[in-house]
Formats: structure tokens, C-alpha cells, sequence
């Protein structure tokens, strides 16, 4: 709704949202200062992702401010607590970015008696279907996710299952759930990162590939970011994907349908990509892995069979 871009704006919320929309401002030509409450900005994500960013900010003059509570508004400044010390920061226009509720009111539900979640959300089982069992919803009233595509999938769902219901229902599958922080370098995500991988006590390896080695990315002088991935020890079976990269919303793409139908590492590096494009770091990381993964035993027999052939 503005009308006229900030000198100064100030951003609440370090998340995805605050921090797409602090990168934007001050590209184009507004002050930015992001204030986050707890000690990082973008805290879903791993630190090597999170320092890449900061990096970048940085390199651009956005301000990030972390372990900063926001306390009180006078005129144009905003008062923060940092450790104990207050700290005062002047602004034109203040966004917040510190998430969002469903909005549920004015629709008569509650005279329906539709069942309302303690989180604000409307009650729904696996096949978007409400208490009443008319009622199907989808988007970001239910959740569990607040996603335009994750709402598209669950718009299909649910239209399916109101016209076919009681013959015939289809279950919701959020097994492999896809985001992007659009960011610049894009940040894309598919199943788990190191910091979930950790909290839920799972198993992991982790290969990476920086994206600084890609032919394409250097002709585009975009040579920023790389893609991890993570799989089970041992295997090539991806459990996660994080990529900090031009156009990473669009490399995701490979390794989504990849974790969907369980194609492992080994059939992605025996796929030939097309050269010189982005996708092809998703052949040279799988190409890690597997050289990772070689047998040395086996390395040095045939080293020593092709020395004896000479």
C-alpha cells in the first residue's frame, strides 16, 4: 500500500518473508534495518546457509540486527532491547514480517459449527474435510503449511474429494514438501537440513558441491552458493536437499521428483544433463557422492592390473 519508498524502514522478523522483503526495499534504495528477537535470521535454516545470506546483506548495506526485542514505538523510533541495554532505532515506515494467522472470521463458521484448531486454523482430517461433512477447505485456513503451491495441491484434493465423496477419497500426501526463499541467490529446500536432520536424531551424510565450479554460473557471474545433500550412510538415498543458488527454485525440481519415487544419487549422476546449465550441479554433487563412496581396495587392484598391462 505504500505509495512512496522509505528513507528508513525498518523490518520485524527475520524470517523468509522479512528478509525477501528487506533485500527488495533496499535494492531499491530504502535504509533497511532488520530486527530479529532470537539470535539469527532465517533460524530454519542450517549456519552456512544463514552466514551466506548475512554475507550477502552485508556486501548490499542491509542491517541485521539479532538478539534485539522490540519494546515500544515513540514518534519515529523504535525502541529494542539488546542484553539488557536499550537501543534506539529511527525509521520512516516499520514492516512486520512476524508471520501470519488465518483469516476465518466474517464467514459464518461458527454458526456452522465448524471445529476451529487452537491455533487459529479450521479442523480438518486427511482428506480436507471438515466436521461438517460437506464442508471441504484448503490454503492456508487449515495448513499445516503456508504455501501457494502446497494450497494448490490441497485445492485439488479437496475439489476432488467433495465431488466424489462417500464413493471415493484421495488422502493428502505431505510427504515431500518444497519451499524457496527468493532471495538473491535463491535459497530451496526439499526434506531435511542438517539442523532438523540433528534434532530428530537421524543419520545423515552430507556432499556438497559449490555452485563457484559451475560452468554456467561463472559465465552468469553468479558463482555464489553451492547445493548440500543429504543421504543415508553408505546409500544414495536422498533425505534432503538444501540449495543456495541462482535459480535454485528451479534446480529443486530434480531432487522432489528424485525423494517422491525414491531415485537415489547413482541414477541422477548416470542422467545426462544438458551443458552449460544450472541442472548440471545436480549430476557434479551426485558425482561427489560417488567418488566418496569408492571402494579403495577395489581403486588400487585395478591401479595396479592397468600399471601391469602397460
Amino acid at each position: 500500500n505504500l505509495k512512496k519508498l522509505p528513507r528508513k524502514l525498518v523490518i520485524l522478523g527475520g524470517g523468509p518473508i522479512g528478509s525477501e522483503m528487506a533485500q527488495a526495499f533496499s535494492r531499491l534504495g530504502s535504509e533497511v534495518t532488520i530486527v530479529e528477537m532470537s539470535s539469527q535470521i532465517m533460524s530454519r535454516e542450517d549456519n552456512d546457509v544463514v552466514q551466506l545470506v548475512k554475507e550477502r546483506f552485508k556486501k548490499e548495506g542491509l542491517k541485521v540486527l539479532v538478539d534485539h526485542k522490540a519494546i515500544n514505538f515513540k514518534s519515529n523510533k523504535l525502541i529494542c532491547d539488546h542484553k539488557g541495554k536499550e537501543k534506539v532505532i529511527e525509521f520512516d515506515q516499520v514492516l512486520l514480517a512476524l508471520g501470519r494467522s488465518p483469516n476465518i472470521n466474517g464467514f459464518g463458521l461458527s454458526e456452522l459449527g465448524v471445529k476451529i484448531r487452537n491455533n487459529g486454523t479450521i479442523q480438518a482430517n486427511q482428506f480436507l474435510q471438515t466436521n461438517i461433512s460437506n464442508i471441504f477447505v484448503c490454503g492456508d485456513v487449515t495448513g499445516p503449511y503456508q504455501f501457494t503451491h502446497t494450497a494448490a495441491q490441497q485445492a485439488w484434493y479437496a475439489t476432488v474429494n467433495a465431488l466424489f465423496s462417500p464413493f471415493k477419497k484421495f488422502k493428502v500426501d505431505y510427504s515431500i514438501i518444497p519451499w524457496t526463499t527468493f532471495l538473491d541467490p535463491e535459497i530451496a529446500r526439499v526434506g531435511l537440513n542438517e539442523k532438523e536432520a540433528k534434532e530428530l536424531n537421524i543419520p545423515y551424510e552430507t556432499t556438497v558441491f559449490g555452485i563457484d565450479h559451475l560452468d554456467r554460473a561463472i559465465t552468469d557471474s553468479e558463482g555464489i552458493g553451492f547445493i548440500k545433500v543429504l543421504t543415508k550412510p553408505g546409500k544414495d538415498k536422498i533425505l534432503g536437499v538444501t540449495i543456495v543458488s541462482s535459480h535454485a527454485g528451479d534446480l529443486i525440481a530434480e531432487y522432489i521428483l528424485a525423494m517422491k519415487h525414491s531415485i537415489g544419487l547413482n541414477k541422477i549422476l548416470g542422467t545426462i544433463h544438458v551443458y552449460p546449465t544450472y541442472s548440471e550441479a545436480n549430476k557434479f554433487v551426485a558425482g561427489e557422492w560417488k567418488r566418496s563412496h569408492l571402494p579403495l581396495f577395489l581403486i588400487k587392484v585395478l591401479e595396479k592390473f592397468n600399471y601391469l598391462r602397460r
